[in-house]
């Protein structure tokens, strides 16, 4: 297979076009996919604490279509090179397939971003209730308060004098003791709300915004695919 003679200076400008599309579309997906992973891994302690799975869900939805994506590319490259209009033909009905759902995925992270504030102070006001009596709840509030270093949902007094370890500052690696004593220096005193909400708001804008340019890197290659398409005798 091949381009006729009338097309074949316009028919190889398309076909280059598309194979450099889709090595960036290539390249676009593993970033993406690399950001979703990362996210799920640096962000897991929180999770009981979001209030919504709104979030998470649109974190796997962009992993899963980011490794498909990557996919996907390496297959239109092929199809550009080899000229194979069956292959461009499967690989552009996949490829319109895949920017539905990335969109989606990129359009939930925004929304959740927006709604993050709400559903999270619920959801801390309700688990720090049962801090000591769900292992879950207390592990996400031990990692939350370590690694973001918070106390409480919005101060330490949260505890209502039941301060966990977790709260209390650290020097060179041990836990300083501010169960019976409070002070700046030996606890955290920055609510937890507010510092996750900014953690998680920040992730939400890195995975949607990443989501969205790769889909519209997709819709050029939907449009050489569809080109090239026709000018293949």
């Amino acid at each position: 297979m091949g381009f006729d003679g009338e097309m074949d200076g316009c028919g190889q400008f398309i076909k280059y076009s598309m194979f450099f599309a889709n090595f960036i579309i290539f390249v676009g997906g593993l970033t993406v996919f690399g950001l979703g992973i990362w996210t799920v891994m640096d962000k897991s302690f929180i999770n009981e604490l979001l209030g919504t799975n709104l979030f998470m869900g649109a974190v796997y939805i962009i992993i899963a279509t980011g490794a498909i994506v990557a996919l996907i590319a390496f297959f239109g490259c092929l199809g550009a090179i080899k000229e194979i209009k069956c292959m461009l033909l499967t690989y552009a009905l996949f490829l319109f397939i895949v920017l539905v759902v990335m969109l989606v995925g990129g359009i939930l992270g925004y929304v959740f971003r927006e709604k993050v504030r709400h559903s999270m102070e619920q959801e801390m006001y309700s688990s720090i209730k049962l801090y000591n009596e769900k292992k879950a709840f207390r592990r996400a509030w031990d990692d939350t308060q370590d690694n973001l270093q918070c106390c409480g949902v919005t101060s330490y007094t949260d505890w209502r004098g039941n301060i966990p370890d977790s709260c209390c500052r650290e020097l060179n690696g041990k836990k300083l003791q501010c169960k019976t004593f409070q002070t700046s220096l030996n606890i955290y005193t920055d609510g937890c709300l507010n510092v996750t909400e900014k953690y998680v708001k920040e992730h939400a804008s890195l995975i949607g915004a990443s989501a969205i340019i790769v889909s519209g890197l997709m819709v050029f290659g939907l449009i050489f695919s569809m080109i090239m398409f026709k000018l293949i005798v």
